[in-house]
Protein backbone atom coordinates (compact mmCIF):
# COMPACT_ATOMS: atom_id res chain seq x y z
CA UNK A 1 0.00 0.00 0.00
CA UNK A 2 1.35 3.30 -0.79
CA UNK A 3 0.86 6.61 1.08
CA UNK A 4 -1.41 7.79 -1.58
CA UNK A 5 -3.70 4.46 -0.58
CA UNK A 6 -2.47 4.67 3.36
CA UNK A 7 -4.36 7.68 3.44
CA UNK A 8 -7.56 6.70 1.94
CA UNK A 9 -7.82 4.12 3.92
CA UNK A 10 -7.62 6.18 6.73
CA UNK A 11 -10.79 8.36 5.96
CA UNK A 12 -12.64 5.29 4.84
CA UNK A 13 -12.04 3.60 8.25
CA UNK A 14 -13.55 6.10 10.31
CA UNK A 15 -16.18 6.98 7.73
CA UNK A 16 -17.21 3.57 8.07
CA UNK A 17 -17.36 4.32 11.75
CA UNK A 18 -19.24 7.61 11.36
CA UNK A 19 -16.16 9.00 13.17
CA UNK A 20 -13.93 12.09 11.91
CA UNK A 21 -10.34 11.36 11.26
CA UNK A 22 -7.71 12.85 13.63
CA UNK A 23 -4.60 14.60 12.69
CA UNK A 24 -2.68 16.38 14.89
CA UNK A 25 0.45 18.25 14.25
CA UNK A 26 3.99 18.52 16.10
CA UNK A 27 7.47 20.28 15.08
CA UNK A 28 10.25 17.82 14.68
CA UNK A 29 13.08 18.00 16.53
CA UNK A 30 11.34 20.31 18.99
CA UNK A 31 13.25 20.04 21.81
CA UNK A 32 15.06 17.44 20.12
CA UNK A 33 14.48 14.25 17.95
CA UNK A 34 14.02 11.62 20.63
CA UNK A 35 11.31 13.42 21.93
CA UNK A 36 9.41 13.47 18.56
CA UNK A 37 9.86 9.88 18.45
CA UNK A 38 8.39 9.71 21.98
CA UNK A 39 5.50 11.93 21.41
CA UNK A 40 4.79 10.36 18.04
CA UNK A 41 4.20 6.92 19.49
CA UNK A 42 1.97 9.11 21.84
CA UNK A 43 0.23 10.65 19.48
CA UNK A 44 -0.87 6.96 18.49
CA UNK A 45 -2.22 5.37 21.89
CA UNK A 46 -4.18 8.31 22.15
CA UNK A 47 -6.19 8.00 19.03
CA UNK A 48 -4.46 9.75 16.41
CA UNK A 49 -5.23 8.57 12.44
CA UNK A 50 -2.47 10.60 10.79
CA UNK A 51 0.23 13.15 12.10
CA UNK A 52 1.46 16.25 10.46
CA UNK A 53 5.39 16.21 10.93
CA UNK A 54 6.77 20.28 10.44
CA UNK A 55 9.82 20.66 8.84
CA UNK A 56 11.46 23.29 10.93
CA UNK A 57 12.34 26.66 8.73
CA UNK A 58 13.54 29.81 9.48
CA UNK A 59 11.17 32.00 7.92
CA UNK A 60 7.88 30.56 8.61
CA UNK A 61 5.18 32.65 7.64
CA UNK A 62 1.76 31.08 7.84
CA UNK A 63 2.37 29.95 11.18
CA UNK A 64 1.86 32.08 14.63
CA UNK A 65 4.44 32.21 17.68
CA UNK A 66 3.83 28.85 19.06
CA UNK A 67 4.82 26.86 16.06
CA UNK A 68 7.29 29.83 14.69
CA UNK A 69 8.85 29.76 18.02
CA UNK A 70 8.90 25.67 18.14
CA UNK A 71 10.55 25.96 14.55
CA UNK A 72 13.58 28.12 15.97
CA UNK A 73 14.24 25.37 19.04
CA UNK A 74 14.56 22.78 16.31
CA UNK A 75 16.77 24.67 14.08
CA UNK A 76 18.79 25.66 16.88
CA UNK A 77 19.59 21.82 18.35
CA UNK A 78 20.34 20.83 15.21
CA UNK A 79 18.22 19.66 12.16
CA UNK A 80 18.33 17.87 8.54
CA UNK A 81 15.77 16.81 6.37
CA UNK A 82 17.57 13.50 6.36
CA UNK A 83 17.20 13.39 10.32
CA UNK A 84 13.41 14.28 9.24
CA UNK A 85 13.24 11.34 7.50
CA UNK A 86 14.79 8.92 9.69
CA UNK A 87 12.34 10.31 12.34
CA UNK A 88 9.77 9.08 9.76
CA UNK A 89 11.57 6.12 8.80
CA UNK A 90 11.53 4.14 12.57
CA UNK A 91 8.22 5.46 13.22
CA UNK A 92 6.63 3.31 10.15
CA UNK A 93 8.40 0.72 11.31
CA UNK A 94 6.64 1.06 14.58
CA UNK A 95 3.13 2.14 12.97
CA UNK A 96 2.90 0.70 9.41
CA UNK A 97 -0.69 1.92 9.21
CA UNK A 98 -0.29 5.23 10.45
CA UNK A 99 0.08 7.58 8.02
CA UNK A 100 2.78 10.65 8.29
CA UNK A 101 2.96 14.05 6.07
CA UNK A 102 5.45 16.16 5.73
CA UNK A 103 3.89 19.35 6.72
CA UNK A 104 6.41 22.66 5.71
CA UNK A 105 7.64 25.28 3.56
CA UNK A 106 9.10 24.91 -0.30
CA UNK A 107 12.46 26.40 0.38
CA UNK A 108 13.59 22.84 2.10
CA UNK A 109 11.82 20.68 -0.25
CA UNK A 110 13.55 22.72 -3.18
CA UNK A 111 16.72 22.71 -1.77
CA UNK A 112 16.39 19.03 -1.15
CA UNK A 113 15.09 18.26 -4.84
CA UNK A 114 11.47 17.55 -5.47
CA UNK A 115 12.29 13.91 -7.14
CA UNK A 116 14.98 13.30 -4.59
CA UNK A 117 12.71 14.23 -1.65
CA UNK A 118 9.64 12.16 -2.99
CA UNK A 119 12.05 9.08 -3.28
CA UNK A 120 13.46 9.45 0.05
CA UNK A 121 10.02 10.08 1.82
CA UNK A 122 8.75 6.87 0.24
CA UNK A 123 11.36 4.98 0.97
CA UNK A 124 10.98 6.67 4.76
CA UNK A 125 7.70 5.37 5.08
CA UNK A 126 6.06 9.04 4.70
CA UNK A 127 2.51 9.18 2.68
CA UNK A 128 2.50 12.61 2.19
CA UNK A 129 3.28 16.39 1.44
CA UNK A 130 1.95 19.77 2.43
CA UNK A 131 3.56 22.56 1.41
CA UNK A 132 2.15 25.79 3.11
CA UNK A 133 3.46 28.25 0.06
CA UNK A 134 2.93 26.26 -3.25
CA UNK A 135 0.14 26.92 -4.47
CA UNK A 136 -1.66 24.86 -7.53
CA UNK A 137 -0.35 27.00 -10.01
CA UNK A 138 3.32 26.57 -9.26
CA UNK A 139 2.73 22.84 -7.60
CA UNK A 140 2.77 20.99 -10.54
CA UNK A 141 6.13 19.82 -11.18
CA UNK A 142 6.11 18.85 -7.57
CA UNK A 143 2.57 16.76 -7.33
CA UNK A 144 3.99 14.59 -10.18
CA UNK A 145 7.23 13.54 -8.50
CA UNK A 146 5.60 13.05 -5.64
CA UNK A 147 2.77 11.30 -7.39
CA UNK A 148 5.16 9.31 -9.03
CA UNK A 149 6.39 7.69 -5.74
CA UNK A 150 2.95 7.41 -4.44
CA UNK A 151 2.89 10.07 -2.15
CA UNK A 152 0.31 12.68 -2.02
CA UNK A 153 0.32 16.56 -2.60
CA UNK A 154 -1.99 18.05 0.63
CA UNK A 155 -3.29 21.43 -1.13
CA UNK A 156 -4.75 24.39 0.98
CA UNK A 157 -8.00 25.84 0.83
CA UNK A 158 -9.04 29.20 2.36
CA UNK A 159 -11.93 30.64 3.60
CA UNK A 160 -11.42 33.26 0.43
CA UNK A 161 -11.09 30.26 -2.46
CA UNK A 162 -13.38 30.57 -5.58
CA UNK A 163 -15.03 28.25 -7.22
CA UNK A 164 -12.48 28.00 -9.82
CA UNK A 165 -9.49 28.15 -7.23
CA UNK A 166 -11.54 24.87 -5.97
CA UNK A 167 -11.46 23.35 -9.14
CA UNK A 168 -7.62 23.80 -9.44
CA UNK A 169 -6.88 22.26 -6.07
CA UNK A 170 -9.47 19.79 -6.75
CA UNK A 171 -7.51 18.67 -9.91
CA UNK A 172 -3.74 18.36 -7.29
CA UNK A 173 -5.69 16.40 -4.15
CA UNK A 174 -5.44 12.96 -4.64
CA UNK A 175 -6.19 12.18 -0.73
CA UNK A 176 -7.66 15.21 0.80
CA UNK A 177 -7.90 19.19 0.99
CA UNK A 178 -7.32 21.32 4.10
CA UNK A 179 -9.30 24.16 4.89
CA UNK A 180 -7.52 26.45 6.95
CA UNK A 181 -10.53 27.89 9.00
CA UNK A 182 -9.21 31.81 9.30
CA UNK A 183 -7.60 34.24 7.26
CA UNK A 184 -4.33 34.81 9.52
CA UNK A 185 -1.61 32.61 10.78
CA UNK A 186 -1.56 28.78 13.03
CA UNK A 187 -2.73 29.50 16.48
CA UNK A 188 -5.25 32.41 15.75
CA UNK A 189 -8.25 32.70 17.42
CA UNK A 190 -11.44 30.34 16.23
CA UNK A 191 -14.49 32.81 15.83
CA UNK A 192 -17.82 31.95 14.77
CA UNK A 193 -17.14 28.29 14.61
CA UNK A 194 -20.48 27.24 13.48
CA UNK A 195 -20.29 29.82 10.40
CA UNK A 196 -17.00 28.19 9.72
CA UNK A 197 -18.20 24.50 9.72
CA UNK A 198 -21.32 25.77 6.93
CA UNK A 199 -18.66 27.31 4.76
CA UNK A 200 -16.32 24.32 5.25
CA UNK A 201 -19.38 21.90 4.47
CA UNK A 202 -20.04 24.37 1.29
CA UNK A 203 -16.24 23.55 0.02
CA UNK A 204 -16.58 19.83 0.92
CA UNK A 205 -19.56 19.70 -1.41
CA UNK A 206 -17.56 20.83 -4.72
CA UNK A 207 -14.49 18.87 -3.97
CA UNK A 208 -14.18 15.03 -4.87
CA UNK A 209 -11.68 14.39 -2.11
CA UNK A 210 -12.06 14.35 1.70
CA UNK A 211 -11.28 17.88 3.42
CA UNK A 212 -10.18 18.58 7.01
CA UNK A 213 -10.20 21.96 8.77
CA UNK A 214 -7.51 23.55 10.76
CA UNK A 215 -5.96 26.33 12.27
CA UNK A 216 -7.48 27.63 16.04
CA UNK A 217 -8.92 24.39 16.70
CA UNK A 218 -7.82 24.30 20.56
CA UNK A 219 -10.68 22.43 22.57
CA UNK A 220 -12.76 19.25 22.14
CA UNK A 221 -15.77 21.08 21.79
CA UNK A 222 -14.10 22.96 18.56
CA UNK A 223 -13.12 20.10 17.01
CA UNK A 224 -16.63 18.81 17.33
CA UNK A 225 -18.31 21.89 15.94
CA UNK A 226 -16.41 22.28 12.97
CA UNK A 227 -15.85 19.32 11.61
CA UNK A 228 -19.33 18.55 11.71
CA UNK A 229 -19.88 18.82 8.04
CA UNK A 230 -16.34 17.48 6.68
CA UNK A 231 -14.20 14.52 7.22
CA UNK A 232 -11.52 15.43 9.95
CA UNK A 233 -9.53 17.58 11.79
CA UNK A 234 -6.47 18.87 12.69
CA UNK A 235 -4.26 20.42 15.85
CA UNK A 236 -1.70 21.93 16.06
CA UNK A 237 -0.62 25.22 17.68
CA UNK A 238 -2.56 24.09 21.07
CA UNK A 239 -0.88 20.72 21.34
CA UNK A 240 2.69 21.97 20.85
CA UNK A 241 2.14 24.37 23.43
CA UNK A 242 0.70 21.82 25.91
CA UNK A 243 3.97 20.01 25.33
CA UNK A 244 5.50 23.18 25.77
CA UNK A 245 4.42 23.95 29.36
CA UNK A 246 4.95 20.23 30.33
CA UNK A 247 7.86 18.99 32.00
CA UNK A 248 9.86 16.80 29.56
CA UNK A 249 9.61 13.40 30.80
CA UNK A 250 6.02 14.14 30.71
CA UNK A 251 5.19 15.00 27.52
CA UNK A 252 4.41 11.78 25.81
CA UNK A 253 2.16 10.99 28.47
CA UNK A 254 0.40 14.51 28.09
CA UNK A 255 0.49 14.28 24.45
CA UNK A 256 -1.64 11.13 24.59
CA UNK A 257 -4.13 12.52 27.24
CA UNK A 258 -4.83 15.62 24.53
CA UNK A 259 -5.28 13.75 21.84
CA UNK A 260 -7.64 11.03 23.40
CA UNK A 261 -9.72 14.13 24.54
CA UNK A 262 -10.40 15.61 21.54
CA UNK A 263 -10.45 11.80 19.84
CA UNK A 264 -13.38 11.19 21.80
CA UNK A 265 -14.97 14.52 20.45
CA UNK A 266 -14.74 13.68 17.00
Amino acid sequence: MNGIEQLKAAFEKRRAEGRKVLIPYITAGDPDLETTGDVLDALVAGGADIIELGVPFSDPMADGPVIAAASVRALENGFSMDAILDVSRSFHARHPHVPIILFGYYNPFFQYGHSALAEAAAEAGVSGVLCVDCPPEEAVSFHESLVAHGLALIPLVTPTSDAARLEKIGSLANAFAYYVSVTGVTGSALVGQEAIAERAGQVRQQLDVPLVVGFGIRTPDDARCVSQNVDGVVVGSALVQTLLDTAPEARAKEAQMFITALRDAV
